[in-house]
């Protein structure tokens, strides 16, 4: 029997009136809170090729700003999408739902989207990361970078064996050797992808501001515990007499010194915080410490956490290696990217060299707080300008933000550069038992797997990199058959067949 209204209509078809009016007040708001952020973004962008991706990435902002959790099981109870996959395709797919619910509500001639407006995403997206990382091999959907070693411009066999591994693009650190050393590695990449018939992409990752321990008073050798305490002054000479100083790379990091702070040393090995700020030094006592305790030493990393330091993300330096990198490079890596005006500044000096030629694409490395926070306008403001990638450089990401966020963060990156279609690289210590000591941990294997929703997965040098190329290769392939990016892939299983 159906239940009716009493005007006659079934309660189904009444739900679905409910529903579909709810859906078309949600894309009103989604299209002019689109709109109004395209405004601000037209001006920027000059690749007309990009300018799709940049609605689709504002349209996605402004959806995510809503809160459709009390929507979804609505749209489950009708068979319909439940909207948590439409990242790169977000209008079409509302409209999609929009249409397949006016059908249910018995409105006549529903207009539904082309389809190619929701799968023609993915054939961007994979085009855009064979532009940057090569077309690769053996049909994978995830390319493989390795990061060189300096002995990689003298090594006559190392590119060639990594290439026949399976690699498909390399990234030279550019914070190491010299420009002869990049430009013999360049030479011996170009050689051996020419010898194995195919492209193999070169980025060169710019070293960024160095954020360090610069100098140490006595007593080097004293361990720091939990308790213990030490200051870190504007300079030494500056500084109290009475417990161990240290002074900063930069004097950004002085600055934000103030009372309650955190800082981390080594990459999160050591924590301290600000107790005591008078003038000319800042007195921090050690909050988390390795149990054997930790040495203040120059050139030890320092990060600080939620402080945004406002510095130039181009350095003497870096501009310096951008006369190889834009001759010679593919892409080039941005450290330490964190607004608008730093991706600006790059562009800037790369036109400079190339005067009209090509330029590199750009990777957006992702390590700060502000970076994440102005993420869509850093893609918008290098993508509108030439072919844009995004690496989620988890190492310095992870003390930035909190080890204990980065699994969500690195998963919304992911979301965010797959609305705005443009590639990403997982990268940061993937597989760094293998790459290092020849054997990889469980958790190390089951994180390679996470990357393969990513179109690019970085290892870095070291003495197993070769083989660790082959074990990652056959990580990703298993996982493709089961995963393209948020889509779980129902392929015949055999592992509990009759």
């Amino acid at each position: 029997m159906t239940l009716t209204t009493p005007s006659g209509h079934s309660l189904r078809q009444e739900e679905a009136r409910h529903l579909l009016s709810d859906l078309r007040v949600m894309r009103e708001a989604l299209v002019q809170e689109s709109d109004r952020r395209m405004r601000q973004w037209a001006p920027g962008i000059h690749r007309e090729e990009f300018r799709a991706s940049a609605v689709n990435l504002a349209d996605w902002l402004a959806l995510r700003r809503m809160d459709l959790t009390a929507l979804q099981p609505r749209l489950t109870e009708f068979g319909l999408s439940t909207l948590g996959r439409l990242d790169g395709h977000v209008r079409p797919s509302v409209d999609a739902v929009i249409a397949a619910l006016a059908a249910i509500a018995g409105e006549e001639a529903p207009i539904f989207p082309p389809p190619e407006a929701i799968s023609g995403e993915r054939g961007l997206l994979d085009a855009r990361r064979d532009e940057l990382f090569g077309a690769g091999t053996d049909g994978l959907q995830t390319r493989v970078m390795v990061t060189l070693p300096s002995d990689a411009a003298d090594d006559p066999d190392l590119i060639r064996d990594l290439v026949l591994a399976g690699m498909d693009c390399v990234r030279i650190n550019c914070a190491h050797d010299g420009p002869e050393t990049w430009r013999a590695m360049i030479g011996r990449v170009r050689r051996a992808a020419e010898g194995a018939g195919r492209r193999v992409p070169v980025s060169m990752d710019l070293g960024g501001p160095k954020f360090r321990i610069a100098s140490v008073s006595q007593d080097r050798k004293h361990r720091f515990l939990p308790g213990d305490r030490f200051a870190i002054a504007a300079s030494l000479l500056g500084g109290p007499h009475k417990v161990v100083c240290a002074t900063l790379s930069h004097p950004a990091l002085f600055e934000v010194l103030e009372v309650g702070a955190e800082i981390s040393v080594d990459d999160g090995k050591l924590w301290a915080k600000v107790v005591h700020r008078p003038d000319g030094h800042a007195l921090l006592e050690v909050t988390r410490a390795p149990e054997k305790g930790m040495r203040l030493k120059p050139e030890k990393g320092v990060n600080l956490p939620g402080s945004d330091l406002r510095v130039s993300a181009l350095t003497e330096d870096d501009i310096a290696a951008l006369d190889v990198v834009v001759a010679q490079a593919d892409m080039v890596s941005f450290s330490f990217v964190q607004t608008v005006s730093d991706v600006r500044m790059l562009i800037d000096e790369m036109e400079k060299r190339a005067e009209g030629g090509r330029m590199p694409a750009i990777i957006l490395k992702i390590e700060t707080p502000l970076g994440l926070r102005n993420l869509p306008d850093l893609i918008v403001a290098a993508g509108g300008r030439l072919p844009v990638g995004v690496m989620i450089a988890r190492g310095d990401l992870a003390v930035e933000i909190g080890f204990e966020r980065l699994s969500e963060v690195q998963e919304e990156i992911l979301w965010l550069c797959e609305a705005a279609q443009v590639p990403v690289i997982w990268a940061t210590q993937v597989l760094e038992g293998m790459v290092k000591d020849g054997q990889a941990s469980r958790a190390e294997v089951t994180d390679a797997a996470m990357g393969q929703r990513a179109e690019c997965v970085m290892l870095n040098k070291g003495p197993h990199v070769v083989e660790a190329v082959r074990f990652l290769r056959g990580i990703l392939a298993r996982m493709d058959r089961h995963q393209m990016k948020k889509s779980a892939r129902l392929v015949q299983l055999k592992a509990w067949g009759g």
